[in-house]
């Protein structure tokens, strides 16, 4: 069962993460002037409260959860570094002396 969980991705890149960020922020501004809109022609205050949950509810089902859409660009890491070897770096070094200007 634990598999199942592990197997799911749950990483954005750094594009991706823009993408949803302008994604959330365009849907949450159409969905607030339309709820202003409609409120203002019913007269009724709630409907331009439930129009903008709506909207703030469809944005995080599209943004939330890192869709396909959200990994195109992965980061290249640098390969893994064994310790031994930064040890010896380090004690190969000699300390830096400042000269007077």
């Amino acid at each position: 069962m634990l598999s199942v969980f592990r197997s799911i991705p749950t990483q954005m890149d750094y594009k991706g993460q823009k993408l949803a960020e302008q994604i959330f922020q365009g849907i949450i501004l159409v969905s607030a002037v339309i709820g202003f809109i409609y409120g203002y022609i019913t007269e009724q205050f709630g409907w331009t409260v439930y129009i903008v949950m709506a909207g703030f509810a469809l944005s995080c089902l599209l943004t939330l959860p890192p869709w396909p859409m959200y990994r195109r660009n992965p980061l290249k890491w640098l390969p893994v570094q064994e310790s031994g070897t930064e040890e010896k770096k380090a004690a190969d070094r000699k300390p830096k002396r400042h000269s007077k200007s």
